[in-house]
């Protein structure tokens, strides 16, 4: 494998996000925050490049963010509203005083599923982001397909 030219950047953090991460460092066994770093963006960009090649995905997108974030939750629900079509259903959990959690399930093409998940993740005052792409069932495009031996009423 060529050796690659290796360019710096530099990444402003809370103090207490970095403080996680250096356990995280230290529980991996990492030799430096770099290798640690390297390792999350290769495995990110190959579960990214994986849920391109898929056409009809089924997705659901956990987010953790601070509710009191000035028109946070406005600009969260303006994008689901935009992106009615493939927003399928949503679960909104308060985990204390200022975080919530809200997963929201996704259907259709991985290309719009995964830029709609970077624009809500993207949006200041998310504090994680987590999108978990499965390839939709083969055949009929709107999941209709029931080869396992027993069909589900719909609606």
């Amino acid at each position: 494998m060529p050796v690659s030219e290796l360019v710096r950047f530099s990444v402003s953090l809370e103090k207490d996000l970095l403080d996680r991460f250096d356990r995280f460092c230290e529980d991996g066994r990492f030799a430096t925050r770099s290798e640690a770093v390297r390792q999350l963006l290769r495995e990110r960009l190959t579960a990214t490049a994986w849920a391109a090649d898929a056409a009809d995905v089924a997705a659901s997108l956990t987010l953790v963010y601070d509710h009191h974030k000035t028109r946070l939750t406005d600009k969260m629900l303006d994008l689901q509203h935009a992106h009615a079509d493939r927003v399928v259903s949503s679960m909104h959990v308060h985990l204390d005083h200022a975080l919530c959690l809200e997963v929201i399930v996704l259907r259709g093409p991985a290309g719009e599923l995964q830029t709609l998940a970077s624009e809500l993740s993207g949006l200041k005052g998310i504090h994680q982001a987590q999108l978990v792409v499965a390839r939709a069932a083969d055949g009929d495009p709107h999941g209709h397909d029931h080869p396992h031996g027993h069909a589900h009423p719909h609606s």
